[in-house]
């Protein structure tokens, strides 16, 4: 495993970390002892950073995660999220008090007496033009509460509004080879700012995997199920916003210019990498196998010019209608 400074934080963190969403809820069922197992798994191969969030199976997420905490031995920086269990969800929620509670909650699920990374999670747009929401976050700092905080983000927007803030010491995005605009101006400015970049959805929720067929189904508590016209929460979480049938197409295309030995996961994987603003990636996985096979992405050599000129291509020509003007 390698490991890349988190902006100012001072921590070195995995190239490839771990995403625990799939394992609270909205991904099918995961069983308590695969979600453990997943843990493990991920730690015994380096990972030393784990994303979650206090609406994950409405705590369960973090739950699990504490009781990895107390079962080993190594240093695991844990980032979650507060705000999505606001409801509704308005910027007006996102106020000292309610952020506190939030805070308190996810200490007691965690079973720590300080937060890692707290991270706003997807508010509205206007939150980030409210300088009492990040000067709350700063009191939460001084009152031993959290160490540090950051944002996940929708939009870039959004993004380059939060790096403004002092404090905002890491900013979470979907990036990946369905949404490049990022790596514009954002990334830039990020680098500039000594802010890390989580990139979040990193295989575009499974497509970038190439397993998936038009007759793939999914169970009903699978957002790629429920969430695919933007229901339950911003669309563009869902297959990075990107329709299904496109996206299969797309693929295709990728496929032949999988490097031999990889599959197409290691490789968007390994994509996302080449972009030094980004600190880690954080793919899910549901299973110690995704694990390791997510994992060995970082092993993988530079991917080529050619390479990422066929990649932005693709993108161009498939992608970029949908979704770059969106986020």
């Amino acid at each position: 495993m390698k490991y890349r400074v988190l902006g100012l934080t001072g921590w070195e963190v995995s190239e490839i970390s771990l995403g625990a969403w799939a394992l609270g809820a909205d991904w099918g069922q995961v069983s308590e002892a695969d979600a453990l197992a997943t843990l493990h798994k991920a730690i015994d191969l380096g990972v030393n950073f784990i994303d979650t969030a206090d609406v994950y199976g409405d705590g369960r997420s973090e739950r699990l995660i504490s009781q990895i905490l107390k079962e080993r031995s190594e240093q695991i920086i844990v980032a979650t999220k507060a705000g999505r269990r606001l409801n509704p969800h308005t910027a007006d929620g996102y106020n000292a008090e309610n952020l506190t509670a939030f805070v308190e909650r996810s200490l007691k699920n965690l079973g720590v007496e300080c937060l890692d990374l707290l991270q706003l999670h997807c508010p509205p747009t206007e939150v980030y033009y409210r300088p009492e929401v990040f000067e709350a976050l700063d009191n939460l700092v001084k009152a031993g509460k959290i160490r540090h905080y950051g944002v996940s983000v929708e939009k870039v927007e959004e993004a380059l509004k939060a790096i403004e803030y002092p404090g905002v010491q890491t900013v979470q995005i979907i990036f990946n080879m369905f949404r490049h605009r990022p790596a514009g101006l954002f990334f830039e400015e990020a680098k500039r700012r000594q802010v890390g970049i989580l990139a979040r959805v990193p295989l575009a929720s499974g497509l970038l995997t190439g397993k998936m067929t038009p007759n793939t189904t999914f169970t009903p508590d699978d957002h790629r199920h429920y969430n695919r016209e933007g229901k339950a929460f911003d669309v563009g979480e869902t297959f990075s916003g990107v329709p299904y049938e496109v996206g299969l197409a797309a693929v295709e295309e990728l496929r032949q210019i999988v490097p031999q030995g990889a599959t197409m996961a290691q490789f968007a994987l390994r994509w996302i990498l080449m972009h030094d603003a980004v600190t880690c990636a954080i793919p899910g996985a549901k299973n110690p196998q995704q694990v390791q096979d997510n994992v060995s992405a970082a092993e993988l050599p530079p991917l080529t010019a050619q390479q990422m000129a066929h990649v932005a291509d693709i993108y161009e020509r498939y992608i970029a209608p949908y979704v770059h003007h969106r986020w």
